[in-house]
C-alpha cells in the first residue's frame, strides 16, 4: 500500500496523540481507500522507529545500476561526437551490455535523466533546397501579411488506398507466457497486405472562406498538365473558389510538374486574381501547406476508423467524412501558416517541425 506524505503524517499524529488503531482510522477516513494491512504495517514502523520516513539504505540494493553500467549505457544510448546515428535502442543495449532491458530503461530515466523523443519523417533537403526554402519563406512573409492569409486558398492532391495505413511500431499481441509461437494461430501473428491495393486520388482546396468538394481523379488517368488544367482547375476547383470568394482570392499550389507547366501558369494568371507562382513556393515543403501538414492527417484518421471493403466504399467514406469536416479545423491549420514560415526562416530553411 502506497501512502502519500500527507497520509503518513496524518496517521502518525492520530496514532501518537489519540491512539487510533487501524480499524479506527478506516472508520474515520472511509474515502481514503486505505487498506487495513497497509495501515498496520505503517503503525508497526512507527512503534519501532518513531518515524514514517523511509530509512536510508532500505529497499532492494542496486545490482545492475552500478557506475560502470551507467557509463556503458550512456555510451550506447547517445550518438557519439562526430558520429551521428550511432545510438542503440534499449533492446540493443541490453543485448550488447548483458544487462536486462528493464535495468537499461531505469538507468536511462533515473540515472542519466534522459527522455525518449519520437523521430518524424521529413523530406530530404539539399543545400539548394534549403536556400530556396529560406529565400521564398521570407518572400511569402513579406508578400502575404497576416490579414491577407484569410483569402489564400491552399490546394493539394493525395492518394488514399482501400487498405488501411498501418503504424507497425506498436503492432503487437499478448499470449499466455507458456505459449509457443508455433502454437498461436497464424492470423493472430501475421498482418497481411495485398501486393496491390486499389486506391483513389483526390484533390481539394481550403481557406478561411470555406473549402471545396473532394474532387476524384478518374481511375487510370495520369494527372499531367492538360488534365490538371482542363479538369481539376477549369471544371472543378476554380469555379467553386470563385463563387465562394466573390472573385477575390489568392490561389496556392505546390511545385508538382503539372502545376508549374507554362500552360498551367498562363491559365492561373488569366483565371485568378492572384496566385503564388512556382518561383515563389518553397520546394520540398509539405510542412508549409496546411492541407499537407494538417488536413490530410485529420481526414485519414477519421476515414480509416473502420476497415474498408472496396474503392466505392472508400469514396463514400471520404465524401461523408469530408462533408462533416468543421471549418474550425481548417482555420486552425491556416493560422499556423505564417508561424511555420517564421519557423522555417529561424531554421535557415532547414526542417523545423521537430521544434514546434
Amino acid at each position: 500500500m502506497v501512502f502519500t506524505d500527507e497520509d503518513r503524517v496524518l496517521i502518525k499524529n492520530l496514532f501518537l496523540l489519540k491512539g487510533y488503531g487501524a480499524r479506527r482510522l478506516l472508520q474515520e477516513f472511509p474515502d481514503k481507500n486505505w487498506k487495513e494491512n497497509g495501515i498496520k504495517a505503517l503503525l508497526k514502523k512507527i512503534r519501532k522507529t518513531g518515524s514514517v520516513e523511509r530509512q536510508k539504505g532500505s529497499g532492494r540494493p542496486r545490482s545492475e545500476r552500478t557506475p560502470e553500467n551507467i557509463d556503458t549505457v550512456n555510451d550506447l544510448v547517445l550518438s557519439q561526437e562526430g558520429a551521428p546515428k550511432t545510438h542503440r535502442t534499449t533492446r540493443q543495449i541490453a543485448r550488447d551490455s548483458g544487462l536486462s532491458q528493464s535495468s537499461v530503461v531505469r538507468i536511462i530515466h533515473k540515472d542519466l535523466h534522459l527522455k525518449c523523443l519520437k523521430r518524424r519523417r521529413a523530406h530530404e533537403l539539399t543545400e539548394a533546397n534549403r536556400i530556396n526554402r529560406l529565400t521564398r519563406a521570407k518572400q511569402l512573409l513579406r508578400k502575404y501579411p497576416a490579414h491577407s492569409v484569410d483569402f489564400i486558398w491552399f490546394s493539394d492532391e493525395k492518394i488514399f488506398t482501400v487498405a488501411t495505413p498501418k503504424n507497425t511500431q506498436n503492432d503487437r499481441l499478448y499470449a499466455a507466457s507458456t505459449s509457443k509461437k508455433r502454437d498461436i494461430e497464424r492470423d493472430r501473428l501475421l498482418r497481411t497486405r495485398p501486393t496491390f491495393t486499389p486506391s483513389v486520388m483526390v484533390s481539394v482546396a481550403v481557406s478561411k472562406l470555406g473549402y471545396t468538394d473532394l474532387f476524384f481523379v478518374q481511375p487510370g488517368v495520369k494527372v499531367d498538365g492538360k488534365y490538371y488544367r482542363d479538369v481539376l482547375l477549369s471544371q472543378q476547383m476554380l469555379p467553386l473558389i470563385n463563387e465562394m470568394s466573390s472573385g477575390f482570392f489568392t490561389f496556392q499550389q505546390d511545385g508538382a510538374p503539372a502545376h508549374r507547366a507554362r500552360e498551367t501558369v498562363a491559365l492561373l494568371r488569366q483565371q485568378t486574381p492572384d496566385f503564388i507562382e512556382p518561383e515563389l513556393w518553397p520546394p520540398n515543403s509539405p510542412d508549409l501547406n496546411p492541407v499537407d501538414y494538417r488536413i490530410w492527417g485529420v481526414l485519414q484518421e477519421r476515414v480509416y476508423r473502420e476497415p474498408i471493403r472496396d474503392v466505392e466504399e472508400l469514396k463514400q467514406r471520404l465524401m461523408s467524412t469530408w462533408s462533416h469536416m468543421k471549418q474550425g479545423v481548417i482555420d486552425e491549420a491556416i493560422d499556423q501558416w505564417r508561424k511555420r514560415l517564421l519557423a522555417c526562416v529561424r531554421a535557415e530553411g532547414r526542417h523545423f517541425e521537430h521544434l514546434l
